[in-house]
């Protein structure tokens, strides 16, 4: 479920016309529901409310300062993968104790900026980032939390791209492997083993992947215990899937994830850790881009908008699928036709989707790709030199521009030419 509908004939962010929006502030543009934020974010507390838990929002999903702070004020942790992600964290006023620091490539540089500026947990990822966290710790006089990425092997039956837990992927440490890790966390000081974490993907649609790989790092808890590790929190990753098609059936929902959690942990005694970031996300947001042209060509029209893959780069990487819809809504019936919806980019990638079928659309009006709000804003990029893409979040009958679009001046001026060319 979303906040953006039609009203009146005009798609609508909350009680906001898309057209105001794109009339204020221009085009392309992300645009946020705080209804549908709010209301996601909710979802997964009610789904964990049998047990303590800490919901972890995946701040690289969307980093906004603004989504943060949101999240934050409703109470959610933070996941974090690089030093400027914390950094964010902590200025959307997310307190350290609700901050994990996750990822596969920590510097010391962000080990003691972390430790020096409040941190629930380390998510370890291999044998050499323990031994360095432990002398950073150690060196500042400190003791940090941590749990041991373990990979369970489990095939998430999702893009190759954003699979996490098979043995050939870079993530965690061999399953295999726990015990002999764990007893050198054990050993080595400055750290305090308190937990495991597994993630096995993202995009996921179906719940059996999560069964078999929480029903392992139950087994994995118990042996642990055994060995004498004070095993207290178990990390759940995230990863749950959105409907990107509204045609297609809907990914299972947060309450029947937290089922799941509960039928192969919950016996544990352990406080739950997970990491949502699309759920959350995804489908409260869309990315509002206007018709440059339509464009005849031999056996195909192409829908030429001024979004293109530098502002959504999704489609181009993963294949991935948005339902593009008009703003202003069709009459019932009208004719529609098959076009290739494409961008002003000098690349054959930068193509969103053919053979869309949409009804006449004049130069300037307005469309929108729905479920746009995760994976958007953050992997956007200046390519041909096209200014960043803004962001906007709705509230009810208001909305603020929560990220402005960079001039061209600003842009150029960020580049330096040295004084002898």
């Amino acid at each position: 479920m979303d906040h953006f509908n039609y009203q009146g004939g005009e798609l609508c962010a909350e009680d906001v016309p898309l057209a105001r929006i794109a009339a204020e502030v221009g085009t392309p543009v992300y645009v946020y529901s705080t209804a549908t934020l709010s209301r996601h974010f909710n979802l997964f507390r009610e789904a964990l409310a049998w047990t303590d838990h800490l919901i972890c929002y995946a701040v690289k999903a969307n980093s906004n300062l603004a989504v943060l702070k949101l999240l934050g004020a409703m109470g959610a942790g933070m996941d974090v993968v690089s030093g400027g992600e914390y950094a964010r964290a902590r200025a959307a006023g997310v307190p350290g104790e609700r901050i994990v620091f996750s990822g596969v490539g920590k510097t010391r540089g962000e080990m003691a900026q972390a430790i020096q500026g409040g941190i629930r947990q380390f998510n370890i990822e291999s044998e050499p980032e323990m031994q360095a966290l432990s002398e950073v710790a150690a060196g500042q006089g400190a003791v940090v939390p941590v749990a041991v990425r373990v990979n369970p092997d489990v095939d998430a039956r999702t893009h190759a791209k954003i699979a996490t837990g098979k043995s050939e992927n870079k993530f965690g440490i061999p399953i295999a492997r726990a015990r002999e890790v764990y007893a050198e966390a054990a050993r080595l000081p400055g750290l305090r083993v308190v937990g495991i974490d597994m993630h096995i993907g993202s995009q996921l649609t179906d719940l059996d992947p999560y069964r078999q790989a929480y029903s392992k790092m139950a087994q994995l808890c118990r042996t642990l215990r055994a060995d004498g590790h004070a095993i207290m929190r178990l990390d759940m990753g995230g990863g749950l899937g959105i409907p990107y098609r509204r045609d297609n059936a809907a990914p299972p929902l947060p309450i029947e994830y937290g089922q799941v959690i509960r039928e192969t942990v919950g016996d544990l005694g352990c406080e739950i850790e997970i990491e949502p970031g699309r759920n959350i996300v995804g489908n409260a947001g869309v990315l509002l881009a206007s018709v440059i042209h339509t464009k005849r060509g031999e056996g195909r029209d192409f829908l030429i908008l001024d979004a293109a893959m530098n502002d959504l780069i999704r489609p181009a990487m993963y294949d991935a699928h948005h339902d593009i819809v008009p703003v202003r809504e069709p009459a019932v019936g009208a004719e529609v036709a098959p076009v290739d919806v494409v961008g002003p980019v000098c690349e054959t990638g930068d193509t969103f989707a053919r053979g869309v079928q949409l009804p006449p659309l004049g130069d300037g009006e307005l469309v929108a790709f729905r479920s746009a709000g995760a994976y958007g804003a953050v992997m956007a990029s200046e390519y041909n030199s096209r200014p960043l893409v803004p962001e906007v979040l709705v509230a009810g009958d208001r909305f603020a521009v929560i990220r402005p679009r960079p001039s061209i001046d600003e842009m150029l001026g960020r580049d330096r030419i040295p004084d002898w060319l």
